[in-house]
């Protein structure tokens, strides 16, 4: 087992293995949908969906040695083919294989330090994952709601169209291609109080009421705080509704 978990040594070397066995995976759940349909009997044991590095699929029993060389797939999807929709079966299997290629990722990951992980994980997210591939889902950018007055440049903080309050992003994203759309969608956006550049690695929140955006830092809001917060007011904005 130490010799697979060391074969794989840098970011980019991890992040192949993860591309591969997501190709194959994909493949199975898409080109060759019919072939893997029909070799998920429920009539035979637990089985398991496995991607390979070298692109290859196959539905097969699991590891018998415990710990097992590497994480597991999930086990017995065969069992609740024939009990769902075969869309929403596929949509399942999709879900938990997206699971596994992380957990493999990880555990190959497991001897990098702080800010490979993160470079790995941006690597990752930066591509669709299975789910969305199978279900034909493309993420999208955040768009403003008539009545949640979000806008959609990346908002670090972001409202529901119900008005609820939203969740902040530490690293405003737009998931549509790819991360360099969004520096570019954002490159002339300048802090309010430092004016500093935009930076898609740092945390940034704008006003809901004159629309400038800050650097979290300059003004004192971190992500946990912004959860709490359903209409931001820049200390701009609030000096200026004293003074009235």
């Amino acid at each position: 087992m130490a010799s697979v978990s060391s074969s794989l040594r840098s970011v980019e070397e991890i992040f192949k293995d993860y591309s591969s066995r997501r190709a194959a995976v994909v493949r199975a759940l898409t080109y060759d949908v019919d072939e893997f349909y029909n070799l998920c009997d429920p009539e035979k044991e637990n089985l398991c969906l496995y991607g390979h590095p070298n692109e290859t699929w196959e539905v097969n029993l699991p590891a018998e040695e415990v710990p097992p060389e590497l994480p597991e797939p999930a086990l017995g999807i065969n069992f609740a083919r024939d009990g769902m929709n075969r869309r929403d079966w596929l949509s399942l299997v999709a879900v938990h294989s997206d699971c596994w290629l992380l957990s493999v990722s990880f555990y190959f990951g497991a001897r990098l330090n702080r800010n490979e992980r993160k470079r790995l994980f941006s690597l990752i997210n930066d591509v669709p994952t299975v789910f969305e591939v199978v279900t034909e889902r493309k993420p999208i950018k955040d768009k403003p709601s008539a009545d949640s007055g979000s806008r959609s440049r990346g908002s670090s903080i972001k409202r529901s169209s119900e008005g609820q309050a939203k969740a902040p992003q530490s690293t405003p994203k737009v998931a549509d291609e790819s991360y360099e759309e969004d520096e570019e969608e954002h490159g002339e956006t300048l802090c309010g109080s430092c004016g500093g550049n935009y930076s898609a690695d740092e945390f940034w929140i704008g006003c809901d009421i004159c629309e400038k955006w800050y650097h979290g830092k300059c003004v004192k809001i971190t992500p946990a705080k912004a959860e709490s917060i359903k209409q931001y007011k820049c200390p701009s904005c609030t000096l200026k509704r004293v003074r009235q």
